[in-house]
């Protein structure tokens, strides 16, 4: 993932301030808040500026996420794009039983927890697919990006070193 990173860090750094460019990386599936941090360490950002801007950053598509990924993926299954919204479904799915079965502690957990597929975008995935109430799904997503955040930070700013390198 450093690598992915780097090389986006390299992309935007032309355009954009380092906040900013921390901020964006928050943004993007898969890499989200994680892939925003290292980029923070890599770029020399204070640890405490860089949470609050990558949390900021990872949580803006979540209610969106929400309300909305249903009437999308309906939309998107008349298009070309089904095959990826049946891909998207399907991987959604399979997280969902995980998930659903503890709900709230659930989602918490699987936002939590920087393994590679889950975070705020799946998560938020899993919650609309699921029906979960909105204010359940947005509770535990940001209960759980905060969680990610604390274990990223201590990674990304070498607190705590990795186990498997």
């Amino acid at each position: 993932m450093e690598d992915l990173v780097f090389n986006i860090i390299q992309a935007l750094k032309d355009f954009f301030n380092p906040q900013m460019v921390i901020f964006i990386i928050s943004l993007i599936p898969i890499l989200e808040l994680r892939g925003g941090l290292i980029a923070a360490s890599i770029l020399g950002i204070d640890w405490r500026l860089a949470m609050i801007i990558c949390i900021i950053g990872n949580l803006i598509p979540v209610p969106f996420i929400i309300m909305f990924v249903k009437k999308i993926f309906e939309y998107l299954k008349n298009t070309k794009l089904s095959v990826i919204t049946t891909k998207l479904e399907k991987k959604a799915n399979k997280s969902s039983e995980k998930v659903f079965k503890y709900e709230k502690w659930g989602l918490y957990f699987f936002v939590a927890i920087p393994f590679p597929g889950t975070g705020a975008w799946t998560g938020s995935l899993v919650a609309a697919l699921c029906g979960m109430k909105f204010k359940n799904a947005i509770l535990s997503i940001f209960l759980g990006i905060i969680t990610a955040a604390v274990i990223m930070a201590l990674f990304s700013y070498g607190v705590i070193r990795p186990l498997i390198s």
